[in-house]
């Protein structure tokens, strides 16, 4: 009979997919490293338990970064101390989903602090495996926030000291000071009965997470030999006699009877959602519109022109027809009278990044609009100005350029603050991607302040009356 096996919850191979490796079966972690015989519990547990094919494995920068070599699972590697973040979205998108975060002390107690706390103190449905191995092991042997007092590090030569560098972090009793949290234990890897004390916790946390009861918090004292300049045996000796004095092992928390189901708000459906950010209601697009690339539009003026606005119209009114979309705000702090601009990604499919750095289109409302991305454009763009307040002519002699005085013929029709509306509709009729019937029907159902549906719709008419002079 075989004792020893790979557990089925691991790649058959662990492949480092680099070119500085050769394809094939490698090891990464160093010798005597706790990760391995972390690795390994969760592995037998996920497939004891039946959850390896709803498990998503989230895997942060340092050595945690590895799991997704190993875990036949569901994987995402998330940035630097993210995994929490990540881990509140799969939650929260899918319900069925075990979530496990698994991360350093590097990481989830000193990059991630914010992001594990707050997703503690939410009760985020998810198992938090935290290996404190007192340590930024990937990087050199650095200290971490839970380096003992008078550790000796790279980075802390004379040794860890409370008046010059604060003493340890200790984690599990920064989320046992939380109400969010149900389950909250400390383990260690310094023995035979702490790693099976260890495995009885990890089962405990993944058994949470397959009945939704929320957060569980599993902070495990692993061994980094190399980053210590220990051996494998010297390392574990030092783990019971100095680590665990200052991290002591225990059950912080255990409420068993956390119902099932997590009791959270149940989520907004799309229509639900739609309704309550104003977006268009639930219609079948009037037609489908089909472009030949995707097209990014730059919306830019100062706080108060409507800039915004005329994004969310723009992508309302590419739904309507049937396009994919996305919408990206940015603008400074002020609230009148600072630098605003909108990026509106319209395409046939679905959108990859929001993001617009070189715009197909760019409507400048004014001056140092045109300044700022008159350059960005690409070549054949479209540059729209607006000369009301655009007093120089633009620059570049490989892009189309359109100008109109948007908020003189928004003053003239009695309402300056539409002038972003008249500019909206010279772009609809000046580049053909959207249709300005589409636009008159968005309106109305875009606006929350229905008074202002009329005079709006007054100011396409105005852009139509323009474009035709033109």
């Amino acid at each position: 009979m075989v004792k020893h096996a790979k557990p089925k919850g691991f790649y058959d191979v662990f492949e480092r997919k680099s070119q500085d490796f050769p394809a094939g079966e490698t090891t990464h972690y160093c010798p005597g490293c706790g990760h391995g015989t972390v690795h390994k519990l969760i592995a037998e547990a996920l497939v004891d338990m039946g959850l390896q094919d709803r498990t998503i494995f989230l895997s942060p920068v340092g050595c945690a970064v590895f799991g997704y070599y190993y875990f036949d699972t569901g994987n995402i590697q998330c940035a630097h101390g993210r995994a929490p973040a990540v881990g509140t979205g799969v939650a929260r998108s899918l319900d069925d989903a075990v979530v496990i975060s698994y991360q350093g002390d590097g990481d989830l107690a000193g990059i991630g602090t914010a992001e594990i706390v707050h997703a503690a103190n939410r009760n985020e449905n998810m198992a938090v495996f935290f290996v404190n191995n007192a340590i930024y092991g990937m990087t050199g042997g650095q200290m971490a926030p839970t380096t003992l007092l008078g550790q000796s590090t790279t980075t802390s030569p004379l040794g860890r000291k409370s008046e010059r560098e604060g003493g340890p972090i200790h984690m599990a009793e920064v989320m046992s000071a939380l109400e969010g949290p149900i389950y909250i234990e400390r383990c260690t890897l310094s023995s035979p009965a702490g790693v099976m004390k260890t495995r009885k916790a990890v089962r405990k946390a993944l058994t949470n997470q397959s009945e939704k009861r929320g957060f569980s918090f599993v902070e495990i004292l692993s061994p980094c030999p190399v980053g210590w300049k220990m051996t494998p045996v010297q390392s574990r000796s030092w783990m019971a006699s100095s680590m665990e004095s200052v991290f002591p092992v225990k059950r912080f928390r255990d409420e068993e009877a956390a119902p099932k189901g997590n009791g959270r708000l149940p989520f907004l459906d799309d229509g639900a959602l739609r309704d309550l950010v104003g977006a268009v209601a639930n219609e079948v697009p009037t037609k489908v519109s089909t472009l030949s690339q995707d097209l990014g539009v730059k919306i830019a003026g100062f706080g108060g022109q409507g800039v915004m606005s005329a994004g969310i119209l723009l992508a309302n009114a590419a739904i309507h027809e049937g396009l994919h979309t996305t919408w990206l705000p940015s603008y400074g702090p002020e609230m009148r009278g600072g630098k605003a601009n909108a990026s509106v990604v319209l395409s046939s499919d679905a959108v990859g990044s929001p993001v617009v750095d070189v715009p197909q289109a760019l409507l400048a409302m004014n001056g140092p609009s045109l300044d700022a991305f008159e350059n960005h454009v690409v070549p054949g763009g479209l540059v729209m100005v607006n000369s009301s307040l655009i007093s120089r002519k633009v620059e570049r002699r490989d892009v189309r350029v359109f100008e109109a005085p948007v908020s003189d013929l928004a003053a003239e029709a009695g309402f300056l603050k539409g002038a972003n509306i008249v500019m909206l509709a010279l772009f609809a009729l000046e580049s053909g991607v959207i249709g300005i019937q589409t636009l008159k029907e968005i309106i109305p159902k875009s606006m929350k302040n229905k008074d202002l549906v009329e005079i709006n719709l007054r100011l396409v008419d105005v852009a139509e009356e323009f474009h035709g002079r033109e």
